[in-house]
């Protein structure tokens, strides 16, 4: 069954799931970004270009030749995922092929309609009875 991941209280969703994609980077870990949009995916992209600041992490868009050998895949229109290690949801939807994958990540920012959309994904999972661990990130670094 996925095991699914709640970063709650994030202040940046975008520098987050950067962080959130070196870490799986650094352990081996392939990842598989859902955007909701062309937009974000170029944010994401060039933020993974400078985090963090001192090594590089492989990462290309989904429609990209080398996306099935890349670690890091931003994906903005729904391709067919090359693995099945990690899923990482910036859509305000659930992910339709979420439960294919060993991990789903959710992240949730501070703004209300960012939680409020969040609470009904959580509900979501936790009806269809997967077992869900939050991440609380305002209290990191305490």
């Amino acid at each position: 069954m996925t095991q699914i991941d709640f970063y709650t209280h994030v202040e940046d969703k975008l520098r987050t799931a950067c962080r959130l994609a070196a870490k799986a980077f650094g352990i081996d870990l392939p990842v598989m970004v859902l955007c909701p949009d062309a937009d974000i995916a170029g944010r994401l992209d060039r933020l993974l270009w400078t985090t963090p600041a001192i090594s590089f992490v492989p990462h290309c868009l989904a429609n990209d030749p080398l996306a099935p050998v890349t670690p890091i895949v931003l994906d903005y229109l729904g391709t067919e995922p090359a693995h099945d290690q990690v899923l990482l949801n910036l859509r305000p939807e659930w992910p339709p092929l979420f439960s294919r994958f060993q991990r789903l990540i959710e992240i949730v920012s501070v703004e209300d309609e960012d939680r409020r959309i969040a609470r009904e994904r959580f509900k979501f999972y936790r009806d269809r009875g997967y077992e869900i661990r939050t991440h609380d990130l305002s209290k990191a670094g305490r």
